[in-house]
């Protein structure tokens, strides 16, 4: 009798201990709620040990749903009176749907909550799935059936094999296809193509792809139909009207036929099957491959129509890797920046929150998107790499008038953005639309086929929430990489009072056509502030203005420009800008490109110098002719003797004639990522 009821006793208090979920959790230190998560874990234990106990009775959950849940509980029952941390362990956590957040998740300024790996691990947030039970098949082939019930259902466009992305079946497998003369604007797409370059039986399999790259954006479309004798295929959707370019390239994508080189995979979709060529040294007995199932891991799920926000909620050390990108049917054309292409994070109503030192990685989409109505969020220390698409997006592209609506006070800082635009070229590093009082800085963003960063969405002079951004110490470099054109390192759109871009590195902008700009102020970029930026190894020129209104461009340096150094395209009625106390050194191309015919600039205190030691233009006046005509009165054209130009040493020697206009040093020594606020 006595044994039977402590055996009754220990029962209910285990059934307690479990389910109240957290009566562990309290048992933290006395300034913080702990709760874990782990692969080895139950949601039916407390949460509140880091690891099963000898008894396997308790332990850790297994879901971070079962952990959001457990603090759901103690918000209702009124014991949410400290921080909350929830260390999630070592280990791959696959997901079936996203994880979400909705403001009844919300912490608060005294008591946030915190999602971090535990301390030295590394917890994987994944969208992806193995794939096993690879068979040798003809040749070099390797094939893999799928489950009977994912046959036709999972139409994955990407592979991931030991941790790298394997290239979908292509071709050419190197270089393009070009289209016949202008791209097409028929409704639908009609590529006009080189005869033999496109088969009919591509046609007739229906999910085989063109990619085609068309000035600033890509269109990506199914084949429809074929025409072998006029040489003209029917792709499945409509372009954008600026979808335009002369012989433009594409290739094609997703067909057995092209699967021909090793580290190649194509996707049977109809009957399940995969097929694999390896790469040299792979053993399909013991590889990794892994396919994505869904496009997004996280939400941020507020209301803020309804004034609902998510708040004060953190995301530390995690990595979300292994999320979907999925083509509608009739195809996607790209107006610009891909910034319709969703992101494995994504959230509305956010505000206080904070995602830092957290790796992106092998992903189908964007990384993160801040979009309606979210406030002063932190994303720092960040690494973004393998991406379809691109970095952050803060904002949207609707201009949005009830402040609970209004994007705005973000902090983007320190975080390393790197070869993106894998599937959707035109992608941004850092994409900013309809929002203003953003700060971005000390991010490095390299390796992208279009601009770096891009603020603004308002084309012209009409209204713009687009305003009061700073963008400073940024360290945006080899962008572009001869893929799309019409780009910049930064580039700006529309009438921003308040926006100031300083202390920036562009280097090494390269287009594939017209437009590889280092810093470049397009449609109505107004009273823009930019100073102390160090620009060279440019394409097209260091500096573009296509038409705005009383920018203020001082105290930079623009080297090295291919074709040009300073470029002007629109005349106005008004001042274009005020170029002033800059330098601008050279060793091929022009001085000035495009339209300088008017009067509409002002242009005094610069230094200019020709490396080659030749004579140059101002446009098409001389040097004298120049100055006649009121602009750079007090310039120099002098060597500005830095330390080793061609070296990229830009500091100055104490003799250096840019004294004499006031030119101020710029310290680049600070740009990029700060060592204590990045990702280990």
């Amino acid at each position: 009798m006595k044994t039977t009821s402590i055996g009754i006793i220990c029962v209910c208090l285990f059934l307690f201990f479990s389910f109240s979920g957290v009566y562990f959790a309290e048992m933290g230190s006395e300034n913080t709620i702990h709760l874990y998560v782990s692969t080895a874990g139950q949601d039916i234990w407390s949460g509140g040990l880091d690891a099963p106990n000898p008894d396997k009775t308790d332990g850790p959950f297994a879901t971070l749903e079962k952990a959001r849940d457990a603090i759901r509980q103690l918000k209702a029952e009124k014991k949410l009176n400290r921080p909350v941390v929830v260390s999630i362990r070592a280990g791959v956590y696959t997901l079936q749907k996203p994880f979400t957040l909705t403001p009844e998740d919300s912490g608060t300024e005294t008591c946030p909550i915190t999602y971090a790996a535990f301390p030295g691990e590394n917890p994987i947030i994944s969208g992806g799935k193995p794939i096993r039970g690879w068979k040798k098949g003809p040749g070099e082939f390797w094939t893999a059936a799928l489950a009977d019930d994912e046959k036709g259902e999972w139409k994955f466009n990407q592979l991931f094999v030991n941790g790298e992305r394997r290239t979908r079946a292509r071709t050419p497998n190197d270089g393009f296809f070009h289209i016949e003369g202008p791209s097409s604007q028929d409704h639908p797409f009609q590529l006009k193509f080189k005869k033999g370059d496109v088969k009919k039986e591509w046609a007739e399999k229906g999910d085989v792809e063109v990619i085609a790259l068309l000035s600033w954006a890509e269109l990506r479309m199914p084949i429809v139909s074929v025409d072998e004798e006029t040489c003209v295929a029917v792709l499945a959707g409509n372009p954008q009207p600026s979808n335009r370019e002369k012989d433009a390239r594409y290739y094609v994508e997703n067909t057995l036929d092209a699967l021909d080189s090793p580290g190649e995979w194509y996707l049977d979709k109809q009957n399940g099957v995969v097929t694999y060529w390896p790469l040299p040294g792979e053993d399909m007995a013991t590889v990794e491959v892994i396919a994505p199932t869904i496009p997004q891991l996280l939400l941020f799920a507020g209301q803020p129509a309804e004034k609902q926000f998510v708040r004060y909620v953190s995301l530390q050390d995690l990595t979300f890797r292994h999320t979907s990108w999925t083509l509608p049917p009739k195809g996607y054309a790209d107006v610009q920046a891909a910034y319709d292409i969703p992101a494995t994070i994504a959230g509305n109503g956010v505000v206080e929150c904070r995602i830092e030192r957290c790796l992106f990685q092998h992903l189908g989409n964007y990384a993160i998107e801040l979009a309606r109505g979210c406030k002063t969020n932190h994303i720092v220390g960040n690494v973004m790499t393998d991406l379809g698409a691109g970095g952050v997006k803060i904002g949207e592209p609707a201009i949005r008038n009830e402040e609970q609506d209004v994007t705005r006070n973000n902090r983007i800082t320190d975080n390393h953005i790197h070869d993106i635009g894998v599937v959707y070229p035109a992608a941004i590093g850092v994409w900013i639309a309809q929002s203003g009082g953003n700060h971005v800085a000390h991010n490095e963003i390299n390796d992208t086929f279009y601009s770096g960063i891009s603020v603004g969405w308002t084309w012209g002079y009409s209204k713009t929430n687009a305003h009061d951004n700073l963008i400073e110490f940024n360290h945006v470099h080899h962008i572009g990489r001869y893929m799309l054109s019409d780009m910049g390192g930064i580039y700006t759109l529309g009438v921003q009072p308040g926006t100031v871009i300083r202390n920036n590195c562009f280097h090494d902008i390269h287009s594939y056509g017209y437009g590889g700009w280092g810093i470049y102020p397009d449609e109505g970029s107004t009273d823009i502030l930019i100073e102390k930026n160090v620009v060279y190894n440019t394409k097209s020129a260091g500096f573009h203005q296509h038409y705005g209104r009383e920018n203020i461009v001082r105290n930079n340096i623009f080297a090295f420009g291919a074709e040009n150094q300073l470029m002007r395209s629109r005349m106005e009625d008004h001042i274009s800008f005020t170029f002033e106390h800059n330098i601008v050194l050279w060793r091929e191309g022009k001085l000035l490109g495009s339209n300088w015919k008017d009067d509409k600039y002002k242009m005094d205190y610069n230094l200019y110098f020709d490396m080659r030691g030749e004579d140059f233009n101002f446009a098409q006046w001389t040097w004298k002719e120049w100055r006649e005509r009121g602009q750079d009165v007090h310039s120099l054209i002098a060597d500005p003797l830095f330390e080793n130009a061609n070296e990229y040493n830009f500091t100055l020697q104490p003799n250096s004639p840019a004294h004499k206009i006031e030119f101020e040093a710029i310290d680049l020594g600070s740009v990029g990522p700060r060592q204590e606020c990045i990702r280990k």
